[in-house]
């Protein structure tokens, strides 16, 4: 990572009225800054909820208030100390969402937006309290300077959570992947979670993930996604199993996939969440992304190729006789005639052909198949085999 800008020795001294100014809105600057993470930061929606909510909050304030003392050339503003409040803070911050199961992207995230945020609203009410241009370049250069600072610690802090505790966890967390994978006893799954402790779900939805898309969507979901990085089936993959994403939840979760070439199952009971990665593994299989919902025709067709070939060729024993364009058009026609429930001017349309043509061909079809296209049981096997 890339040494962070310094904001010791900056020189800048905001006038007093606009600090004056600025510190008076800190409250709602800090407001703001939270809104907009929450908004852009899916994880975090639930971190600010609440008691914590209100903490974070009050963290966001304590450290604009600290970048005013720097600005206006406060004594005790040096930041390059390691007990200045704001970096301790930061510090602490990375290694708490460490604990927390979020990314460093995420916090990365959350600490661009709140320099966007407060540049935006700070620089304003500075401007109108008369800062000259050259001033509010420096300003610029300041603010941003004191973010890669607090961002440069709280990356420390999660490394240093990662360092000592996040490696077993991780372990502990792919252990329950692999009893959840392997149909493990509940019991075992259960004693797994506890010792990892990882709080249950009520589903796990199966996502694949390619492995160059993992930690930009690793930083979306939610923080208790399971990420099991060597299931044996993947290759250049991950899979993840993403706690609670069902019901309107599951809209958000394929906007976060949207075109990175993931592959999600169907949401199951948290302990049938092998069957969330089955049917995402045969739809990957088959070239299909994203949502494995939305490709379920395709799916229950291709579950077993060769039992399908074989109804084929077994419900077209009638046409095996006939010279191939023959029998492809009429195989072609009873397909159409099926889908349409024979009516013909659609089976006409569909096909680019005169309605006196679809009568023809039909007129051959029953002469081949007799009554047995009046058969139910002969309709259904028809319609699943040239489906």
């Amino acid at each position: 990572m890339a040494t962070p800008r310094r904001t010791a020795d900056h020189g800048l001294r905001l006038p007093p009225r606009a600090v004056e100014r600025m510190r008076a809105e800190l409250a709602d600057v800090a407001e703001h800054v939270v809104a907009a993470i929450i908004d852009e930061v899916p994880s975090y929606t639930d971190a600010f909820s609440g008691p914590m909510g209100e903490t974070i909050r009050n963290a966001v304030q304590l450290a604009l208030g600290g970048f005013l003392s720097l600005a206006s050339g406060r004594r005790g503003a040096d930041l390059t100390t390691p007990t200045a409040p704001a970096v301790d803070g930061a510090y602490q911050l990375g290694r708490g969402e460490a604990r927390s199961g979020r990314s460093t992207e995420a916090i990365l995230a959350a600490y661009r937006i709140g320099a966007r945020v407060s540049w935006r609203e700070m620089s304003t009410t500075a401007v109108r309290n008369g800062l000259d241009g050259e001033t509010l370049v420096a300003f610029a250069e300041l603010v941003f300077a004191y973010i890669d600072e607090l961002s440069a610690a709280s990356v420390a802090g999660h490394n240093d959570e990662l360092a000592t505790t996040g490696r077993v966890r991780q372990r502990r967390l792919e252990r329950i992947a692999h009893h959840l994978l392997t149909g493990s006893p509940a019991d075992t799954v259960l004693a797994t979670a506890e010792r990892a402790g990882w709080e249950p779900p009520k589903t796990l939805t199966a996502v694949i993930v390619p492995e160059a898309q993992v930690r930009p969507v690793l930083a979306a979901v939610s923080p208790g996604t399971i990420a099991a990085t060597e299931p044996p089936e993947l290759d250049e993959a991950v899979l993840l199993l993403v706690p609670d994403a069902h019901g309107h939840r599951r809209a958000a979760l394929l906007r976060t996939l949207g075109t990175r070439g993931c592959t999600a199952g169907p949401p199951r009971p948290w302990l049938e969440v092998r069957a969330s990665y089955d049917r995402a593994l045969r739809a990957r299989a088959a070239g299909l992304e994203l949502d494995t919902e939305a490709h379920l025709v395709p799916l229950v067709l291709d579950a077993d190729p060769s039992a399908r070939a074989d109804l084929r060729a077994q419900v077209l024993a009638p046409l095996a006789a006939l010279r191939p364009g023959t029998a492809e058009k009429l195989a072609d026609t009873l397909r159409s005639w099926l889908l349409h429930h024979g009516r013909r001017d659609e089976v006409a349309a569909d096909l680019f052909v005169h309605p006196q043509t679809v009568r023809y061909r039909m007129g051959q079809l029953r002469e081949l198949y007799g009554d047995r296209l009046d058969d139910p049981a002969t309709v259904l096997a028809l319609t699943v085999a040239l489906a």
